[in-house]
């Protein structure tokens, strides 16, 4: 039977096709190849595998005379920047032996190269080869072109990620605006749900064919034959795309497993996604702790605390970070997942039974305390280790998890955490009682800059539980995708003057709250384009936010051609308070309800003439529709991102409702509250990077 472990391993099966070449190699990686690998046994599975030297793929890179083999692994097509790299390296080289991977499939390249006939062979590569034959300096040297869909990552047993489609992000409504302003005015679009493939710019439709050749590959290594759901614009793109695979039509006759797999937009609740759940672990350790650089999901880890070198401002670049990857480590990695959907106290409690049992089965001289477990408790047990080398090298993955949890909770920033759960609590009420201009009009009082006087009063406070200009787009995006939750009132022109009047204030005070900003944090720094404060202009601010307000202004209508799971809000009945029903709850409610019915909202995706036969037929006379509940296994691709406390509920809700089902989350990137506001204001959504 087919189980969630075999796709789990996929990723490391993908890889093994790479470790057979670099032998005696100097390997080049980009960086969403190189986080991929990350969480599948790291630059470790490499050197292992006989690699000489790990290296950015940089045009600043090269090797010596003593270096005649080069393998290259890029998650881009074969043109544009992507080749210009390699032939730089190469020029600057002296290989004599050349192997590039990409995670592009040839039939992407064909498109790409606006090639519409099937070829015998892959043209593509073979042409490749021969120009890095010629780069390399003599035709008879050795070059080797190949598909691998190194494109996903195993972070838990429960979740894979894709970094390579880590900037996918379902289209909103300014988006159909662009589209429509290229097209004749009599074939526009009314709505994103009315938006075909054909109709998005050629860079979307080769990452989204991109995505959906990776993700037949999985299911042809594991002999799946799936079937597809859809719940948004997006998600139907990219499953139609998936159920029309020309490779897929032959897997499906022969492939012995069955699974379900169901494509969700994140723009559905984004309510969830910005929202600071109290009680995941996991979500504040991503929120707290730096980027690991290059990387999308992981976090770096303080050191020092293992070494006995001495803090100073220059000590964080002498010990190089951990980080929460752990491959290596069963112990680890079965902390990691715990972290991910337990509770918080759980969770802590956990990382001490970990860390007390490997010190006392290292003998080390421990004294145990019962009740609350404090970040302060963690370091001190933690601290044992640095004089033990064996101890250190034996548990280190545990180690840095628990370090990651001490940082954390310790983290100056975190007292902001709670106090943006106490506004969304309090906005949340009051979105049954008022109409939402006024409940926009709470927003206001939040919006001055800090450090002010207030602020100063209240002493220590700053900067501590103070909003700043993060957390003030966090409530903006919470309480816009919440809109339509709201009291209704009679929009005429009145109303609709006075939100405008009130949305005028509101970027007139967010700017001011910017500006003032002395150091922009990275979020700033992405949205208006500026490294420094001392760059920022008051007008460009201003437009930034005049921008911003544009995007928010869609986001209520984002479920409004839903006809069932159009609400995400449980209005206070006067016994019980006000609540947020996340959506993927709704959803998996309703796949795995007893009764089996249809939900108008999750649509089934078409393979081929059978199932069109079968949707037709079932207009006049009883055919069973395929249902998401039929098979044991469910795939869940959240486009857009998924959050740790949403895994969390996953694994409740299936354990409560069907717990015999096999379930695994897919996911373009795992989610901190402040990517949201980068994914919807600051990502080219319709022309992604695709290097070229």
């Amino acid at each position: 039977m087919l189980t969630t472990e075999a796709f789990s391993q996929f990723p490391r099966q993908v890889w093994e096709r790479v470790l057979a070449k670099v032998k005696k190699a100097v390997v080049f990686l980009d960086d969403r190849c190189a986080e991929a690998l990350h969480w599948s046994g790291g630059a470790a599975a490499l050197l292992e595998a006989g690699a000489r030297n790990v290296k950015q793929f940089s045009s600043f890179e090269a090797c010596g005379e003593n270096e005649p083999k080069a393998v290259f692994v890029v998650s881009t097509l074969l043109k544009g920047r992507t080749v210009d790299i390699i032939k730089d390296i190469l020029s600057l080289s002296r290989f004599q032996y050349c192997v590039v991977f990409t995670t592009v499939a040839h039939s992407v390249h064909l498109l790409a190269n606006n090639v519409t006939a099937e070829l015998e062979g892959n043209p593509v590569f073979e042409q490749f080869e021969e120009k890095l034959c010629e780069w390399m300096g003599n035709m008879n040297y050795t070059a080797e072109v190949m598909h691998v869909p190194a494109v996903f990552a195993p972070v838990s047993h429960q979740l894979l990620l894709t970094p390579t489609f880590a900037h996918l992000f379902p289209l909103l409504s300014p988006d159909l605006e662009v589209i429509n302003a290229r097209r004749p005015e009599k074939k526009r679009f009314g709505s994103l749900v009315d938006v075909d493939m054909h109709a998005l710019p050629t860079e979307l439709q080769l990452q989204i064919r991109s995505l959906a050749s990776a993700l037949n590959s999985m299911f042809e290594a594991t002999g799946t034959r799936e079937e597809s759901f859809a719940v948004g614009p997006m998600s139907r793109i990219i499953a139609g795309e998936l159920a029309s695979h020309p490779q897929a039509k032959n897997r499906r006759k022969t492939a012995p497993n069955k699974a379900s797999i169901i494509f969700v937009d994140r723009t559905m609740d984004l309510t969830g996604a910005v929202g600071h759940h109290g009680d995941n672990l996991a979500e504040k350790i991503l929120t707290m702790l730096q980027p690991l650089p290059g990387h999308v999901t992981d976090v770096q880890v303080d050191m020092l605390e293992l070494t006995s070198v001495q803090r100073t401002p220059h000590s964080q670049t002498t010990v190089a970070p951990g980080c929460l990857a752990q491959t290596q480590s069963p112990a680890a990695q079965s902390l990691w997942d715990a972290m991910l959907t337990s509770k918080q106290k759980e969770g802590v409690m956990e990382i001490r039974r970990q860390i007390v049992e490997a010190a006392s089965k290292e003998k080390l001289p421990i004294k145990m305390s019962m009740g609350r477990v404090t970040p302060e408790q963690l370091r001190s047990y933690i601290q044992l280790f640095r004089n033990s080398w064996g101890a250190l090298e034996s548990h280190c993955g545990v180690l840095q998890l628990g370090l990651a949890t001490a940082q954390t909770l310790l983290h100056p920033c975190l007292p902001r955490w709670d106090a943006c759960l106490a506004f969304e609590r309090l906005l949340l009420q009051a979105l049954g009682d008022s109409a939402f201009p006024a409940v926009l009009r709470q927003l206001l009082p939040l919006m001055k800059p800090r450090g002010g006087e207030d602020s100063a009063a209240s002493g220590s406070r700053f900067r501590e539980d103070e909003c700043g200009p993060d957390e003030l787009i966090l409530l903006l995006i919470y309480l816009y995708s919440l809109a339509d939750e709201a009291q209704p009132v009679d929009q005429d022109a009145h109303e609709e003057e006075e939100l405008e009047k009130l949305e005028m204030e509101l970027i007139g005070a967010l700017t001011l709250v910017i500006i003032q900003e002395t150091e922009l944090s990275p979020l700033l720094r992405k949205l208006t384009g500026c490294a420094k404060s001392e760059e920022l202009t008051t007008e460009r601010a201003h437009s930034v936010v005049e921008e911003m307000f544009v995007t928010l202004r869609g986001l209520s209508q984002t479920r409004e051609h839903l006809k069932q799971l159009h609400s995400i809000y449980t209005a206070s009945d006067g016994v019980h308070q006000a609540t947020y029903r996340p959506f993927l709850r709704q959803i998996l409610e309703e796949i795995f309800h007893p009764d089996r019915h249809e939900c108008p909202d999750i649509e089934h995706m078409s393979g081929g003439l059978t199932d069109l036969l079968k949707t037709g037929f079932s207009m006049f006379m009883k055919v069973s529709r395929p249902h998401p509940s039929d098979n044991p296994l469910l795939l869940l691709f959240l486009v857009g991102g998924v959050t740790p406390s949403e895994l969390r509920l996953i694994k409740e809700v299936v354990t409560t409702t069907k717990p015999g089902t096999q379930v695994l989350v897919l996911s373009t990137r795992l989610l901190r509250p402040t990517d949201v506001p980068e994914l919807l204001f600051t990502s080219q959504r319709l022309v992604p990077d695709i290097g070229v």
